[in-house]
């Protein structure tokens, strides 16, 4: 070890970020295990380096004591007092016991040690860099893929994208780039293990975040995502400034920025309604592009009855369900559909006098007879 190797040290706290003192005290204990496992050493030592010259002294611990019983830990008052005359019992003496060919272990050991820790630091910053961009886009290069995962390049790091959180519709080849919502960030033995996802309704709302200029700045907000990944997808806006359609703003001139967004989803088709404080209008918003009659709200059920007309109870439902199921996701709300004819029969019954209700008028009559 020499004055190169600090200045090394240097510059790996420079460019790396790692501290020269905690890298220093990490080849120092390394090196006490070092000491021990190759010179069969049993006694207590200290390791001290030499922060400007790199110069490395190893020190056996010994306790002062009246009598020694053990040689490797003990050193008797009369030996002490040779060495300097101030020690008392139960001082430390410290005896320098640097082996001739210590020098070799010791480069060995702090290569392994310094290599170790710059790997920890990379992984560490790594982590703390994606850990702050969870629930975030990211694009990345897929470099391969086996039964369960395709793993995606993102630079400094490999991710991991499972084929259930991908689109039906989609398959990946080597190279392909792919963006991606990060729903997850750990940390392994490995390093940072991120994984993405193409069907969370969070890549959707980011990705109007990033197409919208108003909804980046505030001024148009997301209320709620409902998404089935591939196929439709409802979206919530509202608008905090008055003269701001959220609407329009979505859509953008010609369609243009939710065409964008269709097209990164692969077609994937997309629903922007208005989102409202008025529950009824609300709901009655959430099934367009259906028209409404009538919304009826149970509160405490929480469920609405929609009256449809006859002519949009199939496109109310939509294709197996699809509208009134993405519908009840987006308002978190039970909705039971009807036709304006299903609605009337319903009333119909309803007014429809019972058998009893019937008889009650001649049974009156005949008692007043």
């Amino acid at each position: 070890m020499n004055a190169e190797f600090i200045e090394a040290l240097d510059q790996l706290e420079r460019e790396k970020g790692i501290s020269k003192d905690v890298l220093l005290e990490a080849i120092e204990a390394a090196l006490i295990s070092g000491y021990k496992r190759n010179f069969h050493s049993a006694q207590n030592v200290r390791v001290d380096m030499n922060r400007h010259s790199g110069q490395i002294r190893v020190f056996a611990r010994k306790n002062v004591v009246e009598e020694v019983l053990d040689p490797r830990l003990e050193i008797s008052l009369d030996s002490a007092k040779e060495i300097n005359p101030t020690y008392q019992l139960d001082d430390i003496v410290e005896i320098e016991v640097t082996p001739a060919d210590f020098g070799r272990i010791a480069a060995q050991t702090a290569k392994q040690v310094v290599t170790q820790r710059i790997r920890e630091a990379e992984r560490s910053i790594i982590y703390r860099d994606f850990i702050d961009r969870e629930e975030d886009i990211v694009t990345g290069v897929v470099q391969r893929a086996d039964a369960r995962y395709y793993y995606v390049d993102l630079g400094r790091v490999e991710a991991i994208l499972p084929h259930n959180e991908v689109m039906p519709n989609e398959r990946f080849k080597h190279n392909d780039r792919v963006k991606a919502f990060i729903t997850k960030v750990e940390k392994s033995t490995k390093g940072p293990q991120i994984s993405l996802s193409r069907t969370h309704p969070g890549l959707l709302r980011r990705l109007f975040e990033l197409e919208v200029p108003e909804i980046f700045d505030g001024t148009v907000q997301i209320r709620s995502v409902a998404r089935e990944a591939g196929y439709r997808s409802k979206v919530a806006v509202h608008s905090i400034d008055e003269n701001v359609d959220p609407v329009g703003a979505c859509v953008g001139h010609k369609g243009v920025r939710v065409q964008t967004i269709v097209n990164e989803l692969g077609g994937e088709k997309i629903d922007i309604v208005r989102w409202s404080e008025d529950l009824s209008e609300w709901i009655a918003s959430s099934l367009s592009p259906s028209k409404v009659t009538s919304v009826t709200v149970f509160e405490e059920e929480k469920m609405a009855r929609v009256i449809v007309p006859d002519h949009q109870l199939s496109l109310a439902i939509g294709k197996e369900g699809q509208n009134a199921r993405l519908a009840a996701k987006l308002t978190n709300w039970k909705i039971d559909i009807k036709s304006e004819s299903e609605a009337d029969e319903v009333t119909d019954e309803l007014e429809v006098p019972t058998k009893e209700e019937e008889l009650a008028p001649s049974i009156e009559q005949e008692d007043q007879e």
